[in-house]
């Protein structure tokens, strides 16, 4: 039997072949080893001189540049390049801040930070005060990331993203929404959560001609008061006082109430509270004036008053006993429609219960409840009145009834 070389198709003798054995090839020309230590060296100590120049080109501390990774510093160096695109420096020799030009005294005059995001919602620009707000400096919040939804709660990206688009496609219109936005470790201990900010702003050409590099969106963030916490944090231009009588009628009022509500403070003295109101607030408000009426605890309540010019207006009214329990003072402060649904949303209107009766008043009390049901059905004369007035009743009359607006 012949057998052919698989090869060369040759005929071979058997356990033959015409390649050689792998066992009894000789030792080939080796290829010369070369190193690339030395060029991933020579490349990473390029890259660290490139970085190291930028970070100090950086408007920072010297404390900050020491603390920044490499992606932090690039990060930072991002958010300058888009500030400079849209405040380029000053044509007269000297550099400006890139940002608007404001000083820190007006910065320290706004209720909240300015924010400049680009169409695609990149970060242009933080005002220096947002560590007031959020307890975060302008280079700790930006570890967060390069874009707005970074500093958001994730479950309102939706929402935001819809109307940075609808501000988009008309620029000038103003568009306002409500989200938590991240603040440090020491103010999540302190407040026990994230601060809620309303962000309103609008699309508009930083510079002329109007292009779409030189189009942003300039938002003023003002933190949302949260129903529990004190007014500390207000600022003084929201607030008007007015004080009442028992049955709610003005006695006095500010006269930042023409600013918020359109009335002189003439045309108020003498009306009651409820006429004001919206119909489908009378009864928390009514619950929150009983619960302040008999001394139990009323957290503050969102309630809708009718305007001077027939529109209503959201107010966050905190109400307390004053002048020795004979007066009771309201504390409103004015909230925009999206505060106002934001705080609604996470503080359900609720009933405040009633004060725990001391033993040995409760048939007194129920007295005092089915006295005040008969005189709202037959309201007796004056001298009958006074001869039988109770004194522990008389101070805590029923609220009435809203009325309709003030003429």
């Amino acid at each position: 039997m012949t057998i052919f070389c698989t090869h060369c198709h040759r005929p071979l003798q058997a356990e033959m072949s015409c390649l050689p054995r792998r066992g009894k090839q000789g030792p080939g020309p080796s290829k010369p080893f070369r190193s690339t230590k030395s060029a991933s060296k020579a490349r990473r100590d390029q890259i660290n001189a490139e970085v190291q120049a930028l970070r100090s080109l950086l408007p920072i501390s010297a404390q900050e540049k020491e603390r920044l990774s490499y992606l932090h510093t690039m990060a930072l160096v991002c958010l300058w390049l888009r500030g400079a695109q849209l405040f380029p420096p000053g044509t007269h020799g000297t550099a400006l801040p890139v940002g608007p030009a404001l000083g820190a005294e007006l910065l320290s005059l706004l209720p909240g930070f300015l924010l400049v995001l680009l169409a695609n919602g990149k970060l242009a620009y933080i005002s220096e005060n947002v560590d007031q707000v959020l307890g975060l400096s302008v280079v700790e919040l930006l570890a967060q990331g390069d874009m707005v939804f970074d500093i958001l709660d994730g479950q309102v990206h939706e929402e935001v993203h819809k109307k940075l688009l609808l501000a988009q496609e008309e620029p000038g219109r103003e568009v306002t929404f409500v989200s938590e936005m991240r603040t440090s470790k020491a103010f999540r201990l302190q407040h026990g959560g994230n601060r809620a900010v309303a962000v309103c702003g609008r699309f508009m050409a930083l510079r002329w001609p109007a292009s779409p590099s030189s189009t942003a969106f300039l938002a003023l963030c003002t933190p949302v008061t949260r129903l529990p916490a004190d007014s500390n944090t207000s600022s003084p231009d929201d607030l008007f006082q007015s004080t009442h009588i028992l049955d709610m009628t003005f006695t006095n009022v500010t006269e930042s109430v023409t600013y918020h509500l359109g009335y002189h403070r003439e045309e108020l003295i003498g009306q009651s509270w409820y006429s004001l109101l919206h119909p489908e607030d009378a009864d928390l408000a009514a619950a929150q004036h009983r619960a302040v009426a008999q001394g139990a605890e009323a957290g503050p309540a969102v309630l809708r008053v009718l305007r001077a010019d027939r529109t209503w207006a959201w107010l966050r009214v905190a109400a307390r006993r004053d002048g020795g329990g004979r007066f009771i003072t309201c504390t409103s402060r004015c909230l925009r429609r999206e505060e106002a649904a934001y705080l609604r949303a996470r503080h359900p209107a609720r009933r405040p219960a009633a004060p725990i009766a001391p033993p040995g008043r409760e048939l007194s009390l129920l007295a005092a409840q089915l006295r005040a049901l008969a005189d709202s059905l037959s309201p007796p004369s004056a001298a009958t009145a006074q001869a039988c007035a109770w004194p522990e009743t008389a101070a805590f009359p029923p609220p009435p009834l809203p009325a309709g607006p003030p003429q």
